[in-house]
């Protein structure tokens, strides 16, 4: 089972940019997309190979937002954590499979100046809370833009970036938290050098010279880690400030 994550930056606008030759090309099973910014009814669209839509929009138009898209229909869908002081700006977005739970998730910036720190590390808390929660009752993998870089090896100058937002003790403290519970950066399983990032500043010539972050993952259960076959980036895909970032689970009851 093929499964996607891309920030998007827009879903309206990366459907101008080749997205719907992406998805035919890549041909997930699952795709889950975040900061869609925008409503279901915005996009008047007929998705190729059978994928039905699920949505998670923000409360205020043109912001944030989550979606997943898929040719396997979830047992459920479940949009937030269950936190009102949280769900206002659709960045979950649950699906029950048979035999896992696959969790979209879009993790709120710091912002510059960090003015929106500790609303993150609460944040931060509560979606490991909320994992953990749904771990009882079926493993789970989660994905998406987590809105930071691990470790000095997730950005390409991990010293000028100390103190900026997603790069901060705080915010890579939260990230090592989720590991500490048993979830495994699945990227990590495969690859432990550095240069390897999904996300690029839009200045001029940083993309093509590859000075970048890595802040786009899927991390999953330890049990599912048998099946786990492969693990993977796509910056050549273009359309967005982020690539798609995906993994490759083996059947049910079987290994990699």
């Amino acid at each position: 089972m093929k499964l996607i994550s891309w920030n998007v930056n827009g879903l309206r606008s990366v459907l101008r940019k080749g997205f719907l030759e992406y998805l035919e090309q890549e041909n997930p099973d699952v795709l889950c997309l975040q900061e869609t910014r925008c409503e279901p009814g915005d996009v008047d669209q007929l998705w190729p190979g059978g994928f039905t839509p699920y949505w998670n929009p923000a409360q205020k138009r043109g912001y944030a937002g989550t979606a997943i898209l898929t040719r396997h229909r979830p047992l459920a869908i479940r949009s937030g954590m269950g936190c009102p002081e949280h769900d206002g700006e659709g960045r979950v977005l649950t699906a029950e499979f048979a035999d896992f739970q696959l969790v979209n998730v879009y993790v709120p910036n710091s912002q510059r100046g960090l003015t929106r720190l500790a609303y993150r590390q609460e944040w931060d808390r509560a979606f490991l809370a909320f994992v953990r929660r749904l771990q009882r009752s079926k493993p789970v993998v989660f994905c998406g833009d987590l809105n930071v870089a691990h470790t000095e090896l997730d950005l390409a100058n991990p010293r000028a970036n100390v103190k900026n937002h997603g790069f901060t003790p705080e915010e890579r403290a939260g990230f090592s938290a989720f590991i500490r519970a048993g979830f495994l950066d699945a990227f990590r399983e495969f690859e432990t050098g550095g240069g390897h990032y999904t996300w690029w500043s839009q200045m001029p010539g940083v993309r093509a010279r590859n000075v970048g972050w890595r802040i786009d993952y899927f991390l999953l259960a330890k049990g599912l880690r048998p099946r786990l076959k492969s693990a993977f980036l796509r910056p050549a895909v273009m359309g967005s400030d982020h690539c798609p970032v995906g993994i490759e689970l083996a059947p049910a009851g079987t290994a990699a």
